[in-house]
């Protein structure tokens, strides 16, 4: 088998040295936001858009205080919306708020039980999107055949969830993940599920060009602690991935050779 070559990974024209995205909510204020955050080494912060102040609420705590777009990307995302009409929308508010940036995270979701994307209403809104000139990165299911539609589409990444939003059950289904990436034209990103650093870990040894996740740390009873965790815990498991796994037996194979053994 041939050595796996490093590629960078690279967004909208921008290459970026971590692989962990990182988002906002959660937090118990933005102080530890802020600290988790620097912990995590993450040079892309998500942003929901809907429930954060970024400037839409003057007078109120605005997270680009603590979280400056001079030092991060700042992603906003439509969490929160449920059609593609509002996803649209948010996108559009988000890119007069931070003037004209056009990378975002779109997430359309189906019910406020899952939380699972509703992918019919996802497909509509990243038609709009990426005619209007967004660069759109989209959470979505693990459907290898969705996944290949959207970057068909247009959309720069495809973002399927590892389990459901918030639930820290890791990677329920690694073979359609397997699909997707195999598939792949586009950045695959685990979006949804991590819940500590294996999972993050396993994630990136599949071939994930990267891992977003926000409970995982914000939820954690350390979260600046675990924000450092995730942070090696990628660079590992992209090592691990380049590296190339030994091959696993049903047997033993003892680990010193046999030859020349003294009788």
């Amino acid at each position: 088998m041939s050595a796996i070559i490093d590629k960078p990974f690279t967004l909208a024209g921008r290459t970026y040295e971590s692989r962990l995205l990182v988002g906002t909510g959660k937090y118990k204020d933005l102080e530890e936001t802020r600290l988790a955050i620097e912990a995590s080494g993450a040079e892309i912060v998500t942003v929901a858009v809907r429930r954060t102040n970024i400037g839409q609420n003057p007078g109120e705590p605005n997270l680009l205080d603590v979280i400056s777009p001079d030092k991060y990307t700042i992603l906003p995302n439509t969490a929160g919306c449920y059609n593609a009409e509002e996803a649209v929308r948010t996108c559009r508010l988000a890119r007069e708020l931070l003037d004209g940036h056009t990378l975002v995270k779109l997430e359309v979701l189906a019910d406020q039980k899952t939380l699972f994307p509703n992918v019919i209403e996802t497909l509509k809104a990243a038609e709009v999107l990426v005619k209007e000139g967004f660069d759109v990165m989209v959470y979505t299911s693990d459907d290898p055949i969705i996944a290949r539609q959207l970057a068909e589409m247009g959309c720069i990444a495809v973002m399927p969830l590892a389990g459901l939003i918030g639930t820290g059950l890791g990677i329920c289904n690694p073979y359609n993940l397997r699909i997707i990436l195999e598939e792949a034209t586009v950045p695959v990103l685990v979006d949804a599920g991590v819940g500590t650093a294996s999972d993050a870990t396993i994630a990136m040894e599949l071939g994930c060009e990267a891992v977003l996740m926000n409970s995982a740390i914000a939820h954690a009873q350390n979260p600046i602690l675990m924000g450092a965790a995730m942070k090696h815990a990628i660079i590992a498991g992209r090592m691990a991935y380049l590296a190339g796994r030994m091959p696993k037996k049903l047997y033993a194979s003892a680990s010193s050779p046999l030859d020349g053994l003294i009788k």
